[in-house]
């Protein structure tokens, strides 16, 4: 069974922080055992682990940081956001905590973060070993990613003019678009404060630069996923409308022996739509 998880606010006080030359990261660390580092995605933050950090902290050692322009991390207006630059982060991240091999949990933005670890990793020039990965719903495949309206428009020339505008129920009525089962509102609430904190809408136009980035560096990012010789397991809820049974039905086509658990009736947020079925399938797959 899933505890009742942490609220945001209790998720903090839990949480240290890790200094980087752009300003502070918050960070959570627990268990012990082999390496976990959960990756979150766009536009929320490391709180959306929350629901099954409990059972895979049991078992292992869990790592996790509002990656920069995110949540309770430092978020300057200045600061060349990419996805590199958050992989970059990640690395530094596992060095300071002496991790020399790990394994992945990502949603979302975090799916294209770990592809560039995946990526770097079959290059030979990353800076720890990866030994498993499990990806939930994201944009892995640029051509299957059906990003909501907010979205285009963040990543349009009106992007910062949208980004002023957005209030509390137009960010609560995309979310409950995208999930298939419906989020509480202390869940709506707790995304809006971390989204909020530290003027955080006033980067989400650059943070949404990502799903440019997928285009442009499509061959790289999906062809880490087809060359990797690290297990991969896709972990889908299905009734997504951004990237739900569409993109596993990608996945299957071009990843050689594909590895999916697939969740019907559940949207793009699985780990809070369904814990107890993506914490028994991940730890299931980073057990072996």
């Amino acid at each position: 069974m899933i505890s009742k998880p942490l609220s945001c606010e209790q998720w903090r006080v839990a949480g240290g922080r890790f200094e980087t030359s752009s300003g502070p990261l918050f960070t959570r660390t627990e268990g012990a055992g082999r390496a976990v580092l959960l990756i979150h995605g766009f536009p929320t933050a490391s709180w959306d682990w929350a629901r099954i950090w409990p059972a895979l902290s049991r078992r292992f050692r869990c790592l996790a940081f509002d990656m920069i322009g995110f949540g309770y991390s430092v978020k300057p207006r200045d600061f060349g956001y990419s996805i590199h630059a958050q992989a970059d982060l990640c690395e530094a991240f596992m060095t300071a905590q002496r991790v020399q091999e790990y394994a992945i949990v990502a949603h979302d933005y975090g799916d294209t973060v770990a592809q560039e670890l995946l990526a770097r990793h079959a290059e030979g020039r990353a800076r720890q070993g990866l030994t498993r990965v499990v990806l939930l719903n994201g944009g892995l495949f640029p051509e299957t990613h059906r990003p909501v309206l907010i979205q285009k428009l963040l990543a349009s020339p009106l992007g910062p003019l949208v980004a002023r505008l957005t209030t509390y129920r137009k960010f609560a009525a995309s979310m409950r678009q995208i999930c298939a089962r419906p989020l509480a509102d202390a869940d709506l609430e707790g995304m809006w404060r971390l989204m909020t904190f530290n003027n955080g809408l006033a980067v989400l136009p650059k943070l949404i630069g990502y799903m440019a980035e997928r285009r442009q560096h499509r061959e790289r990012w999906v062809g880490g996923l087809q060359k990797s010789i690290v297990p991969v397991r896709l972990i889908n809820g299905l009734r997504d409308p951004v990237s739900g049974a569409h993109m596993v039905a990608r996945f299957r086509e071009l990843v050689a022996r594909p590895d999916v658990v697939e969740l019907a009736d559940v949207g793009h947020y699985p780990q809070i739509e369904s814990p107890e079925a993506v914490a028994e399938a991940a730890i299931d797959f980073l057990d072996h």
